[in-house]
């Protein structure tokens, strides 16, 4: 037994200096608190020097371990008699007396046995006699401080008096027992620093519970809950190594077989309760009952509630996460969310492991108005067997495809019912009292206020996507107003030309070409993007194609290009002569057929390719080209639309360019175009300039 004294005492020095270090971070200030580290502090000494006298046998050192243990004993006299100072009559100072004839009787003991010249068995029990009178009076002291709290305030102390009366009656049993028989029973001795260590949790749990000793102890339910398991699972690992050594050793032949069988089964055993959610659910709920004053750990609960909605694992949507949270809280496996549509109607938007069903309910039923009404979290159990405490209650039709359910948890925010929830049954009993019933009812506002938002940014992203295509559209309807333009001048040329092998020819391109683009723009608005690729655009035979499809307009378009040079720009080709072409097309219609547009392709003095269209037209006011020309749907056409000019701008500035116009009423219009050029091998210089007529 010398070395379980040893490892007693040791864990016991061990565990006091835990509890002693975190008392010190805690304390306050407060005298109580104080005290209780001082006799901490004491216990601990007490426990480290006798688990060295327990290595080492030496004489010296049990003196000074009894001198400790009456310093301990008056540390914690001090601390009962200040717990219990409140509930003594003024005037009355036996307590304190009788504390202090004790504490002198254990001081003189300990002197004596330093005496040669006395009996050493005298000497012994005296002291032994001396520590039963301790233990007795603490009992005593424990059981006066239990019977003067209120009841309504013994929760708090209980733990405490639990455990010093358990350390007070084992010190009774062994000084006891040495008083009858004149010597200390060495095994219970070796054992009495264990005894004190397991006592350290009970004051720990008194000290979380009462906040008058003004420390800053909690509990943590995890840690809790965890040291539990592990405590169970080590009594039930003990106990069975203890059948397996009785079936070894007194099992015969078949005794090692069956202990390995019985090993292996107790471990498979082990591994489902451990791996099974409703074991650790009933486990949860029996500790959150008896050892804490409320069933949640607010803190904990509120931060993995909201890690669980604002961020999902990858695996869940957002819908999935907000059933997982709240069905979390109550140890249920999953439920089914109910979201109201654009219609009104709530039909099941998401599930966690509950049936899929194809039902909705109407947004004016009943059992919608009394959820947004009330706002009450309805258990079906309780429904059934109390109808009456849900006075007005009209349960839908389809809530007989969940056998299971039995919560009915509203979400509501401030613009009213976003949904609701059908939550499982739970994996363990549990009961739906007060707390559960407001934690689930502050927790709904948060997910309702996610859910709501969820679906204001799918509202807003559907929007945008058609805002997008109906942008795309007013361009491509656009487009087609200039091809039906285009159509419409060769049908009123062809009352004149129509006998004109070049007319023809030209009627011919003409409706080729719009065809064309027409099937491009048609397979534009299916695909609702561009289908038109980015390349390399040379910018002479693009101008040259845009002319040469408007020579039968008048007047004509004169062309001005460079002699050579690599004039080249990185665009869409389709979408670029397109944008150009309005430009064009704009300066013709503003135009008399007795007047001029031209169109001049050269670099400006950055190296930049410029394309200007120039008209005598009518001209644009200075106010309207500041307020209006850029904005849509703006335009001095009683035909047009005002989306070519915004088109060109928003496409020449995506690449890296931009649009300048001047315009002077009955002067003309000049329209200038800057693009980067796409450079291949050296800078090219500025080339002369040739006249060419379309």
């Amino acid at each position: 037994m010398a070395d379980f004294a040893v490892w007693g005492y040791g864990l016991t020095a061990l565990v006091y200096f835990v509890f002693g270090v975190y008392l010190y971070a805690a304390w306050r200030g407060a005298p109580k608190g104080g005290l209780l580290l001082v006799a901490v502090g004491v216990s601990f000494v007490w426990a480290l020097v006798s688990a060295i006298y327990a290595s080492t046998q030496l004489a010296w050192l049990f003196q000074l371990a009894l001198v400790f243990d009456v310093f301990r004993s008056a540390c914690w006299f001090a601390f009962l008699l200040i717990l219990q100072k409140p509930l003594i009559p003024p005037g009355v100072r036996w307590p304190v007396g009788f504390a202090s004839l004790i504490i002198g009787a254990q001081l003189l003991s300990v002197l004596l046995s330093g005496f040669e010249q006395l009996s050493p068995d005298w000497a012994l029990r005296f002291t032994i006699s001396a520590s039963l009178a301790s233990a007795v009076f603490g009992l005593v002291l424990v059981e006066q401080l239990y019977r003067g709290i209120p009841r309504e305030s013994r929760w708090g102390l209980k733990p405490l008096c639990l455990g010093l009366s358990a350390s007070y009656m084992f010190e009774l049993y062994l000084f006891a027992e040495g008083f009858l028989f004149g010597r200390l029973d060495p095994d219970v001795w070796a054992v009495r620093g264990l005894a004190h260590a397991l006592v350290v949790p009970l004051i720990a749990l008194s000290g979380a519970r009462t906040s008058s000793w003004s420390l800053r102890m909690a509990m943590s339910r995890e840690a809790v809950f965890h040291s539990t398991a592990l405590a169970v699972a080590g009594l039930y690992l003990l106990a069975v190594a203890g059948a397996g050594y009785y079936v070894r050793y007194f099992g015969g032949d078949w005794g090692r077989a069956l202990q390995a069988a019985l090993l292996f089964a107790a471990l498979l055993l082990l591994a489902v309760f451990f791996f099974s959610g409703a074991q650790r659910a009933r486990m949860r709920v029996l500790i959150n009952k008896h050892l804490f004053p409320y069933r949640y750990d607010y803190r904990n609960e509120w931060l993995r509630f909201t890690q669980a909605l604002s961020s999902a694992d990858g695996k869940l949507d957002l819908g999935e996460s907000v059933i997982k949270a709240l069905s979390d809280l109550v140890e249920s496996p999953g439920g089914s969310l109910w979201l109201r549509g654009a219609d009104g109607r709530v039909s099941v938007h998401s599930r966690l492991n509950q049936p899929q069903v194809d039902v909705s309910e109407p947004p004016d039923s009943p059992f919608l108005l009394y959820l947004n009404e009330r706002e009450w979290v309805i258990n079906l159990e309780e429904y059934r067997s109390s109808p009456a405490v849900y006075k007005g209650l009209v349960l839908p039709e389809w809530l007989a495809h969940f056998p299971d359910a039995w919560l009915l948890i509203p979400l509501k925010d401030g613009n009213g019912l976003v949904g609701f929830l059908v939550l499982s049954a739970p994996r363990a009993r549990f009961d739906v009292d007060w707390e559960v019933l407001d934690l689930l009812k502050t927790a709904q506002r948060q997910a309702a206020s996610y859910l709501a938002r969820m679906q204001s940014a799918e509202a807003l992203l559907e929007a945008r996507k058609f805002e997008s295509f109906n942008r795309m559209s007013a361009f491509v309807v656009h487009d087609l107003k200039n091809l039906v333009a285009q159509l419409s001048l060769m049908l009123k040329n062809a009352e004149r030309h129509r006998h004109n092998p070049e007319f023809q020819d030209d009627m011919l391109e003409t409706v080729a070409h719009v065809e064309a683009r027409m099937r491009g723009l048609m397979a534009q608005l299916q695909e609702k993007r561009s289908i038109d690729p980015t390349r390399t655009v040379a910018l002479p035979s693009t101008l040259e194609a845009i002319c040469r499809r408007r020579r039968t307009q008048l007047p004509m378009v004169e062309l001005m290009l460079p002699s050579a040079g690599d004039w080249s720009v990185g665009a869409h080709p389709e979408r670029l002569e397109r944008v150009i072409g309005h430009i064009v097309q704009n300066a013709l219609e503003a135009t008399s057929e007795d007047g001029k547009v031209i169109v001049r392709l050269d670099a400006d003095d950055d190296d930049r390719i410029r394309i200007v269209v120039q008209d005598t037209g009518r001209g644009m006011s200075e106010a309207f080209l500041r307020d209006r020309l850029a904005r849509p749907f703006e335009t001095t056409k009683s035909s047009g639309m005002g989306i070519g000019v915004y088109e060109t701008r928003q496409y020449i500035r995506e690449l890296g360019g931009d649009v300048h116009f001047e315009s002077e009423e009955g002067v003309g219009t000049c329209v200038t175009i800057v693009l980067p050029r796409m450079v291949r091998g050296s800078l090219i210089e500025d080339q002369g300039v040739v006249s060419q007529h379309g």
